[in-house]
């Protein structure tokens, strides 16, 4: 009964490998976002273009013939300052905000960004060809693996194991955990709002300097909507895993990316563009089931995110 189940699915070793790829780089994703959302109680739907900005700087250094090296060290440069510049810019200012009007901020610079990136760069897109390499397959029997799955996995754990040592070993870490259960009783306890902010948004933009350089190897082509379906999907982890905590919303996000890898390469070709339509739909059960998210404890509160 499996043999002909896993024909008619096409799930197999391959797709399961290529899943699992997935679900690191959206599980990378969702610890960005999440980091955000603990400490500004925001959701940043600018995340995306963020990603966008780091992969047409790589797109550029491939295009002025500069080493791999120097390309993804001009990545992580426009990441970086990119983010600082609007957690100074944007979220500092509108700090004391409601919640709403911090929101549209996230939209209208996500909007901006975009519109800036299809003004100078056009809306055909530019290619990437410094890491042709890496997407050369590994054969392990009858699986091919792209070396940049490998790597993808790798450097997700590594990431995520930096993080919880970063959380829970440092001061800064422990500030920032104190602010995302009571940011107002923490200041009065002595942390700097300005302080845990930076360090939050900073290590938002590491994240996303790194899925940049990721999802750029694996399309090897930039356009001014790129990341931003994968952000769309990663927002749809996050809450379907929970937002009350960094944890469950890095699962959120990892499940759902190993969903749609799955699912992916599961459907028919000629059913494929129902991939969305099936995965949202999945998420809305399960949110109905489950509205505090699928990974988070029976009445756990938002307050409660650490």
């Amino acid at each position: 009964m499996s043999e002909p189940l896993a024909d008619v699915l096409n799930v197999d070793w391959q797709t399961l490998v290529d899943s699992i790829g997935l679900g690191a780089v959206y599980a990378l994703m969702a610890v960005g976002i999440g980091l955000v959302f603990g400490v500004l109680r925001l959701v940043n739907f600018a995340y995306g273009q963020l990603i966008m900005a780091g992969a047409y700087a790589l797109a550029l250094a491939s295009e002025w013939n500069w080493p791999a090296w120097a390309g993804i060290a001009l990545c992580f440069v426009v990441v970086i300052a990119l983010s600082l510049a609007m957690e100074r810019v944007v979220f500092r200012p509108l700090r004391e905000q409601p919640p709403a009007v911090m929101l549209v901020a996230t939209f209208a610079v996500a909007f901006l960004l975009q519109s800036i990136a299809l003004l100078w760069f056009g809306p055909l897109g530019k290619p990437v060809t410094s890491f042709v390499s890496l997407n050369r397959p590994i054969s392990i029997g009858d699986v091919d693996i792209r070396r940049i799955t490998v790597v993808a996995i790798v450097v997700a754990a590594a990431c995520l194991l930096a993080l919880m040592l970063l959380l829970g070993r440092t001061t800064i870490g422990l500030h920032m955990r104190a602010a995302a259960l009571d940011f107002r009783t923490a200041r009065l306890l002595g942390v700097r709002a300005n302080r845990v902010i930076g360090s939050a948004v900073l290590v938002s933009g590491l994240l996303a300097a790194i899925v940049a350089v990721i999802l750029t190897v694996q399309t090897s082509f930039v356009t001014p909507g790129f990341a931003l379906s994968e952000t769309i999907v990663v927002l749809a982890g996050v809450v379907l895993g929970g937002m009350n905590r960094l944890f469950s919303a890095t699962l959120g996000g990892f499940a759902i990316g190993f969903a749609s890898g799955l699912l992916g390469g599961a459907l028919p070709t000629a059913q494929s563009q129902y991939l969305s339509s099936f995965l949202f739909g999945l998420v809305i059960v399960v949110l109905l089931i489950r509205p505090g998210g699928l990974f988070t404890r029976p009445g756990a509160q938002v307050v409660e995110r650490a």
